[in-house]
């Protein structure tokens, strides 16, 4: 498993209309095809009397399982919109279901590929992105003489403290992580002078909310 992974903050849905048809985008997070399937089949029995429930999920790293379906609408037009929005955020272990109540007004392979796409871009928007980031969480103690230059020492380093208590000592817990986890203790150290013993949790997994903008 990678050391870090997009996906949406939670999950969500967004509806537009389009031409009298109304398309709603769910939005949910997975974490293996039963799962991507037990949403589709969800959403497509709470919407049973939709003309189309279109769906596209990625899973693993590298996106390495991809499935769309167009659900009855022209080939190519709702399906792989849906699933090119999901891949144009990097996107991971997010499964996305758009519904469509047709309005009677025929909108075009174009129309219909632009509303797909549309609608799955702005229900990632709106519902937001958050990497996923393995991390560990690291605890020391320092003498309240540190405090001062040691939290100057990480805002430079750009690295924020999760939790501080005050005793005899300051004790301060940080979130590394694993992939800089290393030479990031290593500097600890060496800024400490050597006065440095941590206390380091397993390996986990923490969300840090992101921009929602694709990649170009």
């Amino acid at each position: 498993m990678s050391e870090q992974y997009l996906t949406i903050q939670q999950t969500g849905n967004y509806t537009n209309t389009i031409k009298k048809s109304r398309f709603i985008t769910h939005l949910a997070r997975i974490k293996d095809e039963d799962d991507a399937k037990a949403v589709i089949a969800q959403v497509s029995k709470e919407n049973a009397k939709a003309t189309h429930n279109v769906f596209a999920y990625v899973l693993g790293d590298t996106n390495q399982i991809q499935r769309a379906s167009d659900n009855g609408e022209p080939s190519g037009t709702a399906g792989a919109p849906t699933l090119e929005a999901l891949l144009q955020h990097d996107l991971r272990d997010v499964v996305a279901v758009t519904t469509r109540y047709f309005g009677g007004i025929k909108l075009g392979a174009g129309g219909l590929i632009r509303a797909y796409a549309g609608n799955a871009n702005t229900a990632i928007e709106t519902i937001g992105i958050v990497a996923r980031i393995k991390q560990k969480a690291v605890t020391f103690t320092i003498p309240y003489a540190d405090f001062d230059p040691i939290q100057h020492f990480l805002t430079t380093n750009h690295l924020s403290i999760a939790n501080t208590d005050y005793g005899t000592a300051v004790t301060i817990t940080l979130y590394l992580d694993d992939e800089h986890l290393q030479a990031t203790l290593a500097a600890l150290n060496d800024f400490l002078n050597g006065q440095f013993s941590p206390t380091i949790g397993a390996s986990q997994y923490r969300e840090v909310p992101l921009p929602t903008k694709p990649k170009l």
